[in-house]
């Protein structure tokens, strides 16, 4: 998708406009999609010469559907909204104004690129789905589109036409080159997550237990296949002990190669921007995506750092989006500002987004250090109920298994030590882990709720959380909770924040 400055649509003027004269057919492939199983179906279910038309029929109903939906979908541009008519016999107008318009999302897939259109999806932050759809335009009429409303979104009510002659100053934040997409797919589990998939797709295969049969097959045939090589091979015990670590580092290997494979099909290209108040994502290989959403609809930040992140010297900087998105819809917001970048990079862009968070001048308030067995508590019925199950099937080796116990108290003391919280004016923030950390943070501004929290193990131990709420967490977004604060303490930092929040008006 290129990224070079399209001209800009002329705002009021335009007239009625259409879709590209081959959207009809990238409708119809979407139909076909829908309907593809119930098509196949009827060729190899159906009995006789008549019943195997109904497979022709059924397509030339959806070519017909989808070349009417390009002769009766209209748009128009006017000053400070688009209004958007549909449908012959029942007719609608929508009028979406540019100022509720939150993120446009232009969609390429490998066929749009070889037509040079692309799928425009304008998106809101109170919708479960798009506000309008368009499949497809022209890629010079959806770039000029973007823009446009990117440009009218910024300026006042009535302006709009002004705001698309004078272009911001687009600057590039972030670029990911090849070398930094290998260190992504290296220190992703994207590979293990696709294969996890496809073994889970391969067991529900077929009827019944069709799938779990298909596995124990294949297990049983690969079995069979190296105990006969070692066989003829005359191995021993520790010849079969060497060759079994060996496959476990040749397929830790092709899970490493699939997910840097991964890695560029996603990423490749990944460009962050910024326009005026928008923030911009361009990313993809084989299929490119493009969205942007105004700054102001961040609602929360993650940074992340496992060990192979450090092993790489590298962070994750992930964000939260206002937005009414159903996941099911296929939306896609922004939600990673840097996939893979060093701490500097992600430091350096929080404190270009947020120029009065003083991210960098944080004070950390660590946590109490006696509070480190409130983290071993989810590990020990976890171990006993393992040790239990483990000596009743092998006897007294089985209770092996409470050695973990004292790795979790190793574990839990060190993430105590490492944890702590801040706030100033503008942020609130938290840090967390030792094996994998990770800081969680979100301007008061942005705050929705404040709620105080006790658990029975708090009210016994005197203790509470304070739990800050946004808008735009999504069910993989860790919540930005302050755990075990002296309730004298957790009671005034809630009423300090809920104070603030009261004062201070919601931004958006």
């Amino acid at each position: 998708m290129s990224t070079t400055e399209p001209a800009v649509l002329d705002a009021g003027h335009g007239g009625e406009r259409r879709l590209h004269p081959m959207s009809w057919l990238f409708v119809l492939l979407q139909q076909l999609r829908q309907f593809i199983f119930p098509l196949v179906a009827l060729v190899f279910f159906g009995r006789g010469d008549r019943n195997e038309l109904w497979p022709l029929i059924g397509v030339g109903v959806l070519v017909v559907v989808s070349v009417w939906r390009y002769f009766t979908y209209r748009y128009t541009v006017q000053d400070d909204r688009l209004v958007v008519r549909s449908g012959l016999l029942e007719r609608s107008a929508r009028i979406i104004p540019f100022s509720r318009i939150h993120n446009v999302a232009l969609q390429q897939s490998l066929l749009h690129r070889v037509f040079r259109v692309a799928e425009v999806k304008l998106e809101s932050a109170g919708g479960k789905r798009p506000e309008a759809e368009m499949r497809v335009l022209a890629l010079d009429d959806a770039l000029a589109l973007e823009s446009l409303v990117r440009r009218a979104g910024q300026a006042a009510p009535g302006v709009a036409s002004t705001a698309a002659a004078t272009a911001p100053e687009r600057r590039r934040l972030l670029h990911l080159p090849p070398a930094e997409l290998v260190r992504l797919g290296l220190i992703s589990n994207r590979g293990l997550v696709v294969v996890a998939a496809a073994f889970a797709g391969t067991m529900q295969m077929g009827p019944q237990d069709a799938g779990p049969r298909v596995m124990e097959e294949l297990m049983r045939a690969a079995g069979e296949q190296l105990v006969g090589y070692g066989g003829a091979h005359g191995f021993d015990t520790g010849d079969y002990i060497v060759a079994g670590m060996a496959l476990l580092a040749l397929a830790a290997a092709a899970l490493r190669l699939l997910s840097i494979v991964i890695a560029f099909l996603q990423f490749y290209g990944f460009e962050l921007s910024e326009e005026g108040r928008r923030l911009t994502v361009e990313r993809g290989l084989a299929a490119r995506w493009r969205t942007s959403v105004p700054r102001r609809r961040i609602q929360a930040w993650t940074l992340r750092e496992g060990v192979l992140h450090r092993l790489f010297k590298r962070r994750t900087l992930q964000v939260d989006i206002a937005t009414g998105a159903d996941p099911s819809s296929g939306q896609r917001p922004v939600h990673e500002l840097a996939p893979v970048a060093t701490p500097e990079a992600c430091d350096g862009l929080v404190e270009h987004l947020l120029p009065r968070g003083g991210w960098s001048r944080l004070e950390w308030i660590p946590f109490e250090r006696r509070a480190w067995w409130r983290l071993m508590l989810p590990d020990i019925p976890f171990a006993l109920l393992a040790s239990a199950v483990l000596a009743w099937r092998f006897g007294m080796p089985g209770m092996l298994a409470l050695a973990w116990l004292p790795w979790a108290a190793y574990l839990a003391r060190r993430r105590i030590a490492a944890a702590a919280h801040a706030r100033n004016a503008v942020l609130v923030a938290v840090r967390d882990g030792w094996w994998s950390r990770r800081w969680r943070f979100a301007e008061i501004d942005k705050l929705h709720v404040v709620a105080l929290q006790r658990s029975p193990v708090d009210r016994r131990c005197g203790t509470a959380s304070v739990l800050l709420d946004t808008s735009g967490g999504g069910l993989n977004s860790p919540p930005l909770r302050i755990p075990f604060l002296p309730l004298e303490q957790a009671r005034a930092l809630h009423a300090l924040l809920a104070a603030e929040i009261a004062r201070r008006p919601l931004r958006g």
